[in-house]
């Protein structure tokens, strides 16, 4: 007697925009899903202190999906625009889920939130030692390029030589001229780019301060800039500032601004008594690169940035400029 085993039926993937309710459970799978990958002895409390989605979710300039399988929530993305660059993540589905097609219905909805904005490049961070991952974006057109690094060093309880009020804080009182400063100086590394949204979220969120560095000669034009999330409840973590992006404009005097930056970055993070300093950054940015060595800076962890039809971006040899798109 031939036997037949009765057809199973998947239920449907539902792809939605995220709502505020939703922000807990979403937060609750991005911890529980990189807290698995990594082998955490508990999944559940990995990266409590870090919160990646509800201040990317406050942002305008940002676009968060959820998946859902019978009205539960099964994983959610979330996509930036930063002006013409876009990037996504954190990109998480439920351990239970994984190898069901989850990722890719929102990776699918993702590619056209990126065709809706425009963005003329696109990327994004993932694990570096996992051809899983990899082949996965690859599907969308995201090819792997140069390493990313997460550098850290230990803070001096002093502060750096160069200090926030030597460097400046960006104030609600000159937004809009400092702003555009901060646009000419991305635009100048990779046209279209504009980390605006960022600059207006740590003030706006309370999630830490933007640091300014202005021309030597004059004190007024801005020549680099450090976007800072600092400590519990932000995209830092406790005790940590996280440089979340920095830029410094183009010039022969670049590494010298670059290294005041970091300075203000290690003084910022002295003056909230915190302990340890962050930052991404590209090996294909390979000045920036070593001047954080040069700075004291270690490599903490390491991912690979996948670019959309493998342009070359903003990462690249001979500028300054922090971002690791996590």
């Amino acid at each position: 007697m031939l036997m037949t085993s009765a057809t199973v039926t998947k239920p449907p993937i539902h792809i939605r925009s995220m709502g505020e309710a939703d922000i807990g459970e979403a937060a609750r799978i991005v911890r529980v899903a990189f807290g698995t990958h990594i082998g955490a002895p508990d999944p559940e409390a990995f990266g409590l202190d870090r919160d990646y989605i509800g201040t990317r979710f406050r942002n305008p300039s940002v676009a968060a999906l959820v998946a859902e399988i019978d009205g539960q929530i099964a994983g959610s993305n979330v996509a930036t625009r930063w002006g013409g660059f876009g990037f996504f993540g954190p990109l998480t589905v439920r351990p239970d889920l994984w190898n069901s097609g989850v990722g890719q219905k929102l990776l699918s909805a993702t590619m056209e939130i990126f065709s809706e904005w425009g963005v003329r490049d696109a990327g994004l961070f993932t694990f570096a030692n996992s051809p899983k991952h990899a082949a996965l974006y690859q599907k969308y057109g995201f090819w792997p390029r140069f390493l990313t690094a997460i550098m850290a060093k230990q803070v001096n309880g002093a502060g750096g030589r160069k200090g926030p009020s030597e460097a400046g804080y960006f104030s609600r009182a000159e937004s809009e001229i400092t702003l555009a400063e901060c646009r000419e100086v991305t635009d100048l590394i990779h046209e279209g780019l504009d980390v605006s949204c960022e600059i207006r979220a740590a003030r706006d969120q309370r999630l830490g301060e933007t640091l300014l560095v202005y021309d030597r000669a004059t004190g007024r034009r801005v020549e680099g800039f450090a976007v800072c999330h600092c400590g519990e409840g932000t995209e830092a973590g406790k005790e940590i500032c996280y440089v979340k992006f920095a830029a410094v404009r183009p010039s022969d005097h670049a590494a010298a601004v670059f290294t005041d930056l970091l300075d203000a970055c290690e003084a910022l993070a002295a003056s909230r008594g915190l302990k340890r300093l962050e930052a991404g950054v590209s090996t294909a940015a390979i000045e920036a690169y070593r001047a954080m060595f040069d700075a004291g800076f270690r490599t903490a962890m390491q991912g690979v940035a996948m670019h959309r039809n493998n342009a070359p971006g903003w990462n690249r040899p001979g500028y300054f400029v922090l971002g690791d798109w996590r």
